[in-house]
């Protein structure tokens, strides 16, 4: 019979390219990774990995049982997800990769209540892009993703993931509070064509979205400055080096020397998405997870656009 275990190292090595990417994954070695998938050679007879270069790739056979195998563990997860669900009880360790913003201001709020109210639940946090978030779910590398969608910048989910809005938000332009802008009740890109920005790094989400507010202006946003956290942002727009788009949510207390001026035509919102995969629908913890995130979209946490 078929080790699942094995199968399971089989389709790491398949998704990340190699034997040290599926190890690192998994948390085996590459020497027991290696070992699991020679396991699977002798069970099933054929080989299931050739080397190329430094690297390996799966043979025909190897490639076949990854496919039709694939679903069988995509059935198990499903069976296994599904066991609580009549009697509700929440049991499981779930990895949770979130957004900066969102890691602070939606997910850190509740998961202190949420692991008291179930000591069963344990729960693994890490800080990604959100595109890198949505990768790591649909390769089993973690089990939600809290992803977020700047207005017409799409982001693209796989379609064995599922997708739950939990919230709303908003970006102002962040400004000293003696500039010339700082008494307007709301800017608009045309009003902040000569201004130096500071900004995410080149291929963030957030970067796009500022470059597409400065589209029927003609120019594109001057870049003075680029920082990766927004709280580095409201520390330069405080020191007088230039303006910034930062969002509501998780956003650090401002003080008296910034002020957030509201941005329009177009308006800088965000939706924000919990994403699972759809074999795990039906798993408790991952209910659980989605209705302590969910009554936030209500706009009750502070930053937060209520609909």
């Amino acid at each position: 019979m078929i080790d699942l275990a094995a199968l399971a190292s089989l389709r790491a090595v398949d998704q990340h390219g190699s034997v040290g990417g599926a190890a690192d994954v998994l948390g085996y070695t590459p020497s027991a990774v290696s070992q699991q998938v020679k396991r699977l050679e002798r069970q099933t007879g054929v080989a299931l990995l050739e080397r190329v270069g430094r690297g390996v790739l799966l043979t025909h056979e190897g490639r076949r049982l990854v496919e039709r195998g694939g679903r069988l563990l995509d059935d198990l997860e499903s069976l296994q997800s599904g066991l609580h669900a009549d009697t509700g009880q929440v049991s499981a360790r779930l990895r949770v990769a979130t957004f900066s913003t969102a890691l602070r201001g939606l997910v850190a709020p509740v998961v202190r209540a949420l692991l008291d109210d179930h000591p069963d639940l344990r729960l693994t946090l890490v800080e990604h892009e959100p595109w890198q978030s949505i990768d790591l779910v649909a390769t089993g590398r973690a089990d939600l993703a809290i992803a977020h969608n700047w207005g017409d910048v799409p982001l693209t989910i796989p379609d064995h993931l599922v997708s739950d809005v939990v919230a709303h938000d908003r970006a102002d332009v962040v400004m000293r509070r003696d500039h010339p802008l700082a008494g307007r009740a709301t800017v608009t890109p045309h009003d902040l064509v000569s201004e130096s920005w500071i900004a995410t790094p080149e291929g963030t989400i957030c970067r796009q979205w500022l470059r597409r507010m400065y589209d029927d202006t003609g120019h594109p946003p001057r870049i003075a400055h680029v920082a990766a956290d927004f709280d580095s942002h409201l520390a330069l727009v405080q020191a007088g080096l230039g303006i910034a788009l930062v969002p509501r949510l998780g956003r650090s207390p401002l003080g008296p020397e910034l002020v957030a001026v509201h941005a329009h035509r177009p308006e800088p919102t965000r939706e924000i998405v919990a994403v699972h995969r759809s074999s795990m629908s039906a798993s408790p913890a991952i209910r659980c997870v989605l209705a302590a995130l969910t009554p936030l979209r209500t706009g009750r946490m502070p930053g937060l656009v209520g609909r």
